[in-house]
C-alpha cells in the first residue's frame, strides 16, 4: 500500500466531527485504498482499537440483494460498546436507500463515517434530503504525475521527470498499473477492463440504457474530442452524417450519465469580458488519459489534447474550479480559480513557431489583472518570464507547489 498524502491529509482533520466523509470518484482511482490508509492512521496514531473500526464492502456478493433495512441491521449490530465506532462502508451506492442509513447511524449512535462511492448519485438529491449539512466531499483522482514518479520508483528507476512525462501521458495514472512493471499492451488492457466496468455496470444496468451501441459512439466521439468545445447538437450532427440518428436529448443524457459515472468531466466556458458562465460549447476531459488510449488506441496526434487533459485534472486536485476562458473571439486555455485565488494557464505542445509564440502570449496580455499567468509547453528550453508571463515546461508545472 503506497500512501497518498495528499488525500488522507486533507481527510483526517474531519476524524471524530459529526460530518459523514464521502470519497468519491472513477472506479479504481483508490478510493477503497484510501480508507485502508485511513484506518492505519487511526490505528498507528490515535490508538483507536481494531474492534472499534468496521469495514464493509458493499460491492461484494456479500452483500448482493441486500436492502436498506438488513444493511442497518448488520451495521447497527456491528457497533462497538467500547467507545466510538468507526465505519467504513465501501461503494455504498449499490444499496438503494444507503443514505437513510447512514443519516439514522450518525444521528442515533456514537460513530464516525466514511463512505465510497463511484457514481455522483452520491452527490444526489437524496443526499441533500437525509444528510444535508452533516457530509463533507472529497474527489478522489487517479494519479498526479508527482504521486506516478512516487509510484513507478517503487519497482524500477525513473527517468528526469521532463523525459518521464512522455511515458506519463501514454500510461495514465490508474494506480493499479502502476504497482508493477507491465507492458503499455497490459496496462491498456487493465483499465479497458475499468472502462467496460464502468459503462456496464454504472451506466447501462443503472439506467438500463438498451442501445448500447448508440452510447458507445457518444463515447467514442467524445474521446475523440478531448479538448475540443462541441454541444451535444455537434455530436448528433456527426452521426446523423454517419447514418446513425439520435436526437440532442438523447445524446446529452448519455454526456450525464458518463459525468455521473466520473468518466467524462464537463469543463464550461467562462466569458472573460461579462464575468458568466456560458452553457453552449463546453469541453469534455478524461478521468485518466489511459482510457481514451485503452479503448482508441494510441496516437501519437492527440498527444496535445492529453497534455491539456492532465494539466486539467493537476488544477481539479489542487482544488480549482476549472474554466475554458473566452476572451472575445480568442480562447484561454484555463481559467482556474479557488476562493480569492485565480490563474490564466495557457497549454501548448510546442512553441515551435513565431505564430505560436504570439497567439499564446497575446491571448494572455489582454488580460489586464495581476493574477499569474502561464504558458506550458514540453519545449526543452521552456522556462522565463515575457511580460509577467511564466513559461514552464509542462513537467515542471505538475510538480511545482507555487500555485
Amino acid at each position: 500500500m503506497i500512501y497518498r498524502p495528499l488525500y488522507v491529509d486533507r481527510i483526517m482533520p474531519y476524524v471524530d466531527t459529526p460530518f459523514v466523509k464521502i470519497l468519491t470518484g472513477v472506479r479504481r482511482c483508490g478510493k477503497s485504498t484510501m480508507l485502508k490508509m485511513i484506518i492505519e492512521r487511526l490505528e498507528t496514531e490515535r490508538n483507536i482499537s481494531s474492534e472499534r473500526i468496521v469495514s464493509c464492502r458493499y460491492d461484494s456478493m456479500e452483500y448482493e440483494d441486500m436492502t436498506a433495512m438488513q444493511m442497518y441491521a448488520q451495521l447497527k449490530g456491528k457497533l462497538s460498546s467500547k467507545g466510538k465506532t468507526y465505519l467504513f462502508l465501501d461503494e455504498v451506492q449499490e444499496i438503494q436507500g444507503w443514505e437513510k442509513v447512514v443519516n439514522s447511524l450518525a444521528s442515533d449512535f456514537d460513530v464516525d463515517i466514511y463512505v465510497t462511492g463511484s457514481n455522483s448519485r452520491m452527490m444526489s438529491s437524496e443526499i441533500a434530503t437525509y444528510l444535508t449539512g452533516r457530509y463533507i466531499s472529497f474527489r478522489i483522482f487517479t494519479l498526479s504525475f508527482d504521486e506516478y514518479l512516487m509510484f513507478r520508483s517503487r519497482f524500477t528507476s525513473v527517468k528526469e521527470p521532463r523525459a518521464e512525462l512522455v511515458n506519463y501521458v501514454r500510461l495514465g495514472g490508474f494506480p493499479a498499473t502502476h504497482l508493477q512493471e507491465l507492458s503499455q499492451d497490459e496496462i491498456y488492457t487493465i483499465v479497458r477492463d475499468i472502462y467496460n466496468s464502468t459503462i456496464f455496470s454504472d451506466i447501462v444496468k443503472r439506467n438500463q440504457v438498451r442501445k448500447i451501441d448508440q452510447l458507445e459512439r457518444v463515447v467514442k466521439y467524445t474521446f475523440n474530442n478531448v479538448g475540443n468545445t462541441f454541444s451535444a447538437k455537434s455530436i448528433a450532427d456527426y452521426l446523423k452524417s454517419e447514418r446513425r440518428s439520435l436526437d440532442n436529448e438523447t445524446v446529452y443524457s448519455y454526456l450525464e450519465k458518463l459525468e455521473k459515472a466520473y468518466l467524462l468531466h464537463r469543463c464550461s466556458r467562462y466569458d472573460l469580458k461579462g464575468k458568466e458562465i456560458l452553457k453552449t460549447q463546453e469541453k469534455f476531459y478524461l478521468a485518466d488519459v489511459a482510457l481514451r488510449y485503452s479503448v482508441l488506441g494510441y496516437n501519437t496526434d492527440s498527444v496535445a489534447s492529453s497534455l491539456e487533459n492532465i494539466v486539467y485534472l493537476e488544477l481539479c486536485r489542487r482544488g480549482y474550479t476549472v474554466y475554458v476562458g473566452k476572451a472575445g473571439d480568442g480562447e484561454i486555455g484555463f481559467v482556474a480559480v479557488r476562493q480569492n485565488e485565480k490563474i490564466y494557464v495557457q497549454v501548448t505542445q510546442e512553441l515551435k513557431s513565431m505564430k505560436t509564440e504570439k497567439r499564446e502570449y497575446d491571448r494572455l496580455l489582454e488580460i489586464h489583472d495581476n493574477y499569474p499567468k502561464y504558458v506550458l509547453t514540453t519545449d526543452e528550453f521552456a522556462g522565463g518570464n515575457y511580460e509577467g508571463i511564466k513559461t514552464m515546461h509542462i513537467a515542471d508545472f505538475l510538480l511545482s507547489s507555487e500555485y
